[in-house]
């Protein structure tokens, strides 16, 4: 995309991948997952894991402002959020594409990601980049009272590398 550059995430980015990550969550979880993870989501949560996750993180930035994220740990690209105004611009698509070539930089030969299973939006824009629905499964979240089971599928791309 034009104007658009991938770059490691610093320490100064965190507060722009908190709000993006939260409004992003918020869009796409609501309704979708357990009440008890959405009452552990707070502004605070995204804003203290935004900190702690620096280090895993790249973003996008366009003229001048991050415009989205992804976070990558292992073979997982773990978060991917996209500020509402730069949805259908392209940047979702790069950082995805780049999560699956930090994923096989790596050395592993495929990535996966988890997406709920009712985050419809979510699931057809992972179909058209070419990810596989693996079918369901729950996956584990930490919670504020041990392990919250969430409905997702589980979706996996090549890495080609």
């Amino acid at each position: 995309m034009t104007g658009t550059v991938l770059r490691p995430a610093q320490d100064t980015d965190a507060a722009a991948v908190a709000e993006i990550w939260r409004e992003g969550w918020v869009d796409g979880h609501s309704g979708h997952v357990p009440d008890e993870l959405v009452a552990f989501r707070t502004e605070d949560s995204f804003r203290t894991r935004a900190v702690e996750r620096v280090g895993d993180t790249t973003v996008a930035e366009t003229d001048g402002a991050v415009a989205g994220f992804i976070m990558v740990l292992a073979d997982e690209v773990e978060q991917v959020y996209v500020r509402r105004t730069a949805r259908g611009s392209g940047v979702a698509g790069d950082l995805l594409a780049e999560g699956v070539r930090q994923v096989g930089a790596a050395g592993y030969d495929r990535a996966w990601l988890a997406v709920a299973t009712g985050n419809s939006r979510a699931r057809r824009f992972y179909e058209r980049e070419g990810w596989q629905d693996e079918g369901a499964f729950d996956h584990p979240v930490e919670g504020p009272d041990g392990t919250i089971d969430v409905p997702c599928h589980r979706c996996t791309m090549a890495t080609s590398r």
